[in-house]
């Protein structure tokens, strides 16, 4: 039988420093005490507001999928149900919620060889104009702080129309080595601009806010 894990209680008078010790607090900067302060307060805001996020998503996606098949059921069909985009207006047009669903996708080793032929092209090409490719090459193979290629900027190399039988085969290899290990579902919410036919999107995230 698994112990269970039960967390420490902190005794009163006392703060644990990030090496795990006690320490008194009259023993510890005000300036400590308030940075703590304010982090603790923070982390909490952060953890409730995840939580509102997390419950807005869940009956978000039970709503649209509730009328989805509610759709269905008008017309004696059987709908797609929980997957699949969905567009849903207001009735006055000015709001508008959006359910989509993009894969989630990885390269295989095969990218290397893909990496390799367009390398080539390169090489081989003439200077001047091709620099910019050599650039748009660069950025499309950077890591990102994951150690994971891109996948937008790696597709955005099989819209360029080159000529090339080279080129051809390294797009053929990018092709190739591209591996679908999921879906992820999204959901989103937009206001119309005006009277426009435009929307913008209402930030849910920290960074677009």
């Amino acid at each position: 039988m698994s112990a269970v894990n039960i967390p420490e209680t902190i005794p009163a008078g006392y703060m644990r420093n990030a090496s795990g010790h006690l320490v008194p607090t009259d023993k510890v900067r005000e300036q400590d005490k308030l940075r703590d302060e304010t982090v603790q307060k923070l982390v909490a805001d952060a953890i409730e507001i995840h939580a509102r996020l997390k419950a807005f998503k869940s009956n978000a996606l039970s709503d649209i999928a509730d009328l989805v098949s509610i759709s269905g059921e008008k017309y004696q069909v059987v709908l797609g149900g929980k997957k699949g985009n969905v567009n849903l207006t207001s009735y006055d047009g000015k709001y508008k919620v959006v359910r989509s669903m993009a894969d989630r996708i990885v390269f295989t080793e095969e990218i290397e060889a893909a990496k390799a032929l367009i390398n080539s092209c390169i090489d081989r090409w003439s200077e001047g104009a091709n620099d910019n490719i050599r650039v748009l090459v660069d950025r499309a193979f950077s890591k990102d702080k994951t150690g994971q290629l891109k996948t937008a900027s790696v597709l955005e190399l099989m819209r360029l129309e080159i000529a090339d039988e080279e080129w051809k085969r390294a797009m053929l290899a990018i092709k190739d080595s591209i591996q679908t290990t999921g879906s992820a579902i999204y959901v989103r919410v937009y206001e119309r601009v005006g009277d426009s036919d435009q929307y913008k999107a209402i930030p849910l995230d920290l960074a677009a806010v």
